[in-house]
């Protein structure tokens, strides 16, 4: 037995191809035995990674795009709108206040003082013209139809002793002297008569009533305007004087705005042109008006000037003159697309909007919102003007209001691929 193996690993060393052969055999052995345990190896580690990579597609895919309840809309206040045109380019800013006519607006006074007996209005109501505010009360009032009450009687007797005169002349028996000084007592009490008449309807007191011996002790204090009441001055038992006011009354019907427009812009303004206001401290509340009126001299050496513009149904907007504006005069036609301020966003250096994407109906409407970067351009009245990246059709629904939200919560979910 040991003799044969002997001779068998003999006769192999004996012959130096059939080594070489058996190490190369080996080798390549080797080799597909580390190529096998490779691939396996990698096999496994790759079916995660190519896992992670679909999902990073799918996320990338939709990544951009946020969905929301509409419940949740109007949880925390986003409101959905459009791409609006708005001329933001030529246009005129200015500033000012709001106004009314002075026919428009009155002081309440008496033209003879007195005590105030009673105050028929509150402030803030509305009241007509002609209606009674104040009743005052004054013995002068009685003093002034006794006066006239014996002017008036007394002026019987000195018509009668003209027209006796008279006859007197006509028959040669009189002299002319006596005749004009009947003749100017005459036209002197006759004066007199008209004068006191004038100042009885003056004050609301009827002369045929002092007449027929109604003798009125109070006066009645009438509205000059229709309006509204404003700060009422006095109170009942106070003396109502004629150089204080005891109210003021203010008509809004008429409401309109001064605007104050300098020396560059003045040759730009004209009548007709139309005006978008913004209330300043009215949440930017728009209104929209026209020119009717521009000063021809400035405004207290400021080298500006004033522009009176009329607004469009100022009962519906509850305007109080003193309000201060912001106005926008438009003086050409360059349309833009604009959105409200509160629909850009900024992140990482670039100004975006929200668009909806798509809407679902399930238990409720969905909105899929997916961010449009933008670029801004002119700012005012609330509005700006933007210049869409890429493809978004004119009237696909943006978020108006709100947008910070949806931003905010985009990145908290993770949803942010800038």
């Amino acid at each position: 037995m040991w003799s044969s193996n002997y001779n068998t690993c003999k006769a192999i060393n004996s012959n130096p191809f059939k080594i070489f052969a058996m190490k190369i055999k080996q080798y390549i052995l080797s080799i597909l035995t580390a190529l096998l345990l490779a691939s396996c190896g990698s096999s496994s580690e790759k079916q995660p990674e190519q896992a992670a990579a679909q999902t990073a597609e799918k996320e990338e895919a939709h990544g951009s795009e946020l969905e929301l309840s509409e419940a949740q809309l109007k949880a925390v206040g986003i409101e959905i709108g459009k791409i609006e045109q708005k001329n933001l380019n030529a246009v005129i800013k200015a500033s000012g206040q709001l106004a009314v006519p002075p026919q428009n607006k009155a002081e309440v006074n008496v033209l003879m003082g007195g005590i105030v007996r009673k105050i028929n209005v509150l402030e803030g109501q509305s009241v007509n013209k002609g209606q009674v505010l104040v009743v005052i009360e004054n013995p002068d009032f009685v003093k002034m139809q006794q006066e006239y009450l014996t002017t008036k009687n007394s002026f019987a007797f000195t018509q009668d002793e003209l027209k006796r005169q008279k006859e007197l002349m006509e028959a040669n028996a009189g002299t002319g002297k006596n005749l004009q000084q009947v003749q100017a007592n005459y036209n002197a009490e006759k004066a007199k008569i008209l004068t006191l008449e004038k100042q009885l309807q003056q004050l609301g007191i009827s002369p045929a009533g002092a007449l027929n011996g109604n003798i009125a002790t109070q006066v009645a204090v009438p509205a000059p305007i229709s309006g509204t009441v404003g700060h009422i001055a006095v109170n009942t038992g106070t003396y109502a004087a004629t150089s204080q006011p005891l109210m003021e009354i203010i008509d809004n019907s008429q409401i309109h705005c001064d605007l104050v427009v300098y020396e560059k812009d003045l040759f730009k303004v004209k009548t007709g042109q139309k005006v978008h206001f913004t209330l300043t401290n009215q949440n930017n509340r728009q209104i929209q008006g026209e020119i009717y009126g521009v000063n021809k001299s400035f405004e207290d050496d400021s080298k500006g000037i004033i522009v009176h513009a009329v607004i469009r149904d100022p009962a519906s907007s509850h305007l109080i003159p003193g309000m201060y504006v912001t106005a926008l005069i438009d003086i050409g036609n360059q349309f833009t697309a604009a959105v409200p301020a509160d629909a850009v966003v900024r992140s990482e250096g670039k100004d975006y909007i929200f668009a909806v994407d798509s809407v679902r109906q399930e238990e409720g409407k969905h909105f899929s919102f997916k961010k449009v970067e933008v670029i801004t351009g002119v700012a005012e009245l609330g509005y700006v003007q933007i210049t869409v990246l890429g493809e978004l059709a004119p009237d696909t629904p943006v978020i108006t209001k709100g947008a910070f939200y949806v931003l905010s919560k985009e990145k908290a979910s993770g949803h942010d691929h800038e």
